[in-house]
């Protein structure tokens, strides 16, 4: 890379992942010689940009954010905007007015093959990304000219308790020091102090729920049955609120249970996973057992409560979700997927198009070649070793970043012209 690609670059930080990755990340794009600013739109995110260097509170309304968007990014001469997660209001106002603008879009989000990933694409993400455009034939064609061997997961950073523990350290903050902002609105219905007291319960209860949770995988593992999954997601989030045909998670969850009792044969059951950070705000547990004892299936149904998915993935025959990320751990096994939102990973090559009755009778397998070499494009292109919420994730994690957001080509595009900095040992052909 050009020793002064970072000249005459200035980004503009909206909001980040709870914590102190976008800081650090400011930190290193100094160091390269670029300048940084951060628009701060509660305590929260003020609490986390250490030291206040380049720190822009923003303390008007809503309605004013894309005015003052524009006039911030005329008075700083913004270059780049980075911003985690591209559908909340604040974020999808200043992506229109950006690209209007001619600006470079960075956007984070949680990893496509989390947790040992992070995704980082520019201009959109999940179903705005450029994924949703690119054939299995296109990604197969940018790795002809290297050798694809399938990488395994990097040693695990993710930090499920540092994850939660900064989720409510952000929310502390929000209630209690936020005067200097009177008109933030969270991008959530649930008030913030509300989601504070779901992050702090959630936070106390994990060593229970651990046990809760082991006792269940286990009745399930050594029931003799054959079962399928339903992977969950957070009703807020944003794949499931933006991309997907649902309103309500019990929406999906009537549907799908539905189709169990219509389609699966009657030895089989099904298991129902929670999202790992599922806080309790809705009453899925009870929803479930009521839905499943009016179709006369409470018997072959069961509830798990997050945790980890390979224990229940193992010996599953099928899964279902909206667009869950965890879809890509049940293709990376084989498994038959049942996806209804928009999803990267929604290629017909590995995700059933079959009627969910008949998906539950006779699921087809996936095209496993297919989906591996699918899971190689992902991990040589906006797939990042790393993650956001442990200090060894985000070292990681920076290790790699800064040069791909100075380099002038999006991820996808570095690969094809063959500018991409190495990654998983990528091998050229000889």
């Amino acid at each position: 890379m050009d020793k002064d690609a970072a000249q005459n670059r200035v980004f503009l930080f909206l909001q980040g992942p709870h914590g102190p990755f976008f800081y650090r990340l400011g930190q290193m794009l100094r160091r390269a010689g670029a300048t940084v600013w951060r628009v701060g739109f509660n305590a929260g995110d003020r609490a986390f940009w250490f030291g206040g260097a380049g720190y822009l509170p923003y303390g008007g309304t809503p309605q004013d954010w894309p005015d003052r968007f524009d006039a911030l990014i005329a008075e700083k001469q913004v270059t780049d905007i980075v911003l985690y997660g591209d559908t909340r209001d604040i974020h999808a106002q200043a992506i229109q007015r950006a690209r209007a603008a001619g600006l470079r879009v960075h956007v984070f989000e949680e990893g496509y093959m989390r947790p040992f990933w992070v995704s980082y694409e520019r201009g959109g993400s999940n179903g705005h990304s450029r994924l949703m455009d690119l054939s299995v034939a296109d990604m197969r064609k940018a790795l002809e000219q290297y050798d694809p061997d399938t990488p395994m997961p990097p040693a695990r950073w993710g930090d499920m308790r540092q994850h939660v523990f900064y989720g409510a350290l952000y929310h502390w903050f929000v209630m209690f020091r936020n005067g200097a902002y009177p008109n933030f609105r969270a991008h959530r219905d649930l008030p913030v102090h509300k989601e504070f007291r779901l992050y702090l319960k959630r936070l106390l209860l994990m060593p229970f729920q651990a046990v809760e949770r082991g006792l269940a995988t286990l009745r399930i593992r050594n029931g003799g049955f054959p079962y399928h999954l339903v992977l969950l997601q957070l009703e807020h989030d944003s794949s499931f609120r933006m991309h997907s045909p649902f309103e309500t998670m019990s929406e999906f969850l009537e549907l799908v249970l539905r189709g169990f009792a219509e389609g699966a044969p009657r030895h089989h059951h099904l298991v129902i996973k929670a999202h790992p950070l599922e806080n309790g705000q809705l009453p899925l547990h009870r929803d479930i057992r009521h839905l499943a004892g009016r179709l006369g299936i409470r018997d072959r149904v069961h509830f798990v409560r997050g945790g980890k998915l390979a224990r229940l993935l193992n010996d599953a025959r099928s899964a279902v979700t909206v667009n869950s990320t965890a879809a890509q751990q049940v293709l990376w096994r084989g498994i038959p997927l049942k996806a209804f939102g928009a999803a990267v990973f929604d290629k017909p090559e590995f995700v059933s198009t079959q009627p969910l009755p008949e998906f539950f009778a006779r699921a087809q397998r996936p095209d496993l070649a297919a989906y591996r070499d699918y899971r190689r494009y992902l991990l040589e292109t906006s797939q990042i070793a790393g993650g956001f919420y442990s200090a060894r994730g985000r070292r990681q994690l920076l290790r790699q970043v800064v040069d791909m957001m100075l380099t002038p080509e999006d991820p996808y595009d570095a690969l094809k012209a063959g500018t991409a900095a190495p990654r998983q040992q990528l091998r050229l052909v000889r």
